[in-house]
């Protein structure tokens, strides 16, 4: 195969815990993780030299050896020897620093491409075990869906789809760094937990209220703090009718889940008209398949 083009899924957390800091800085962690209807689109071409370029239709991403596109491709040469090149073209739509695992998509989706592109045959957990090495989101996103995710984030648990709902994605216009609300949070101190196994049960039993009511993220405690606009847009949401809304990941963007496409069409056009921010989305759940 010479060429190819994948789709490279966001994600948000329904929920997210942190049970405690680990002795080797890593927090050990309990989310519910789901790929949501908005994507990168990568496009592979085979090189004959043996080199790796990476071009993006956003000028504030690194084009090198920091971008995560281009860690996955030199892992995946390195690991299988292979001799060849390869192109990778990025069309970013997932918003960046975002809290939506935009990086690690693309990382899960560069080492689906290089599998498909050089013919190398590897299974979801040989692609997994490879992924971890770059970040702990990575082996979620190269399977998607919906899944409970433990450990720094790599044990993961295949759950049925939730059922259908809208989605209305917003993210200010601020960046949160990740490292900064991990090292701010005191896991130790956390006086309320997220009820995540009665999320995991209520999406056995394909209940949305069950699930929307059991929504909670303890990132926010400390990502609130520092940005008020979150809980702003929140409150926003659950005004316009969201059944219930949430920070994913450690932020900044905030999504609302809606029973009614009206309901939901009507809360993006109010989000949009309100002007926390011009990144809004409506979406909804997907499977996450490439």
């Amino acid at each position: 195969m010479e060429r190819l083009s994948l789709n490279a899924m966001a994600k948000i957390n329904l929920g997210l815990d942190v049970l405690r800091r680990r002795e080797d800085g890593y927090h050990e962690v309990k989310m519910v993780m789901q790929t949501v209807d908005i994507c990168d689109r990568l496009e592979f071409v085979r090189q004959e030299e043996d080199v790796i370029r990476v071009a993006t239709n956003r000028e504030e991403l690194p084009a090198d050896e920091h971008n995560l596109i281009y860690k996955a491709a030199k892992l995946m040469k390195e690991t299988f020897g292979i001799r060849e090149g390869v192109f990778v073209s990025l069309e970013k739509n997932i918003p960046i620093a975002a809290g939506m695992a935009g990086g690690s998509t693309d990382a899960a989706a560069t080492i689906h491409g290089m599998d498909q592109l050089f013919g190398l045959g590897l299974t979801l957990e040989e692609k997994q075990r490879l992924g971890v090495k770059i970040g702990a989101d990575v082996p979620y996103c190269l399977m998607g869906g919906t899944a409970l995710s433990e450990g720094i984030g790599e044990v993961l648990t295949k759950l049925p789809d939730v059922p259908e709902a809208f989605l209305v994605v917003a993210k200010p216009d601020i960046n949160v760094s990740t490292k900064f609300v991990y090292e701010n949070l005191h896991a130790n101190r956390l006086t309320r937990h997220p009820d995540i196994d009665g999320m995991v049960e209520s999406i056995l039993q394909g209940d949305l209220k069950g699930i929307t009511g059991r929504m909670e993220n303890v990132l926010e405690t400390v990502t609130v703090k520092h940005y008020p606009v979150i809980e702003e847009m929140k409150a926003f949401l659950k005004e316009q009718g969201a059944l219930n809304a949430l920070m994913s990941g450690s932020g900044p963007t905030v999504f609302g889940v809606f029973e009614e496409k009206k309901t939901a069409q009507a809360a993006y056009e109010a989000m949009k008209n309100r002007g926390f921010t011009d990144q809004v989305y409506l979406t909804g759940f997907t499977n996450g398949s490439k």
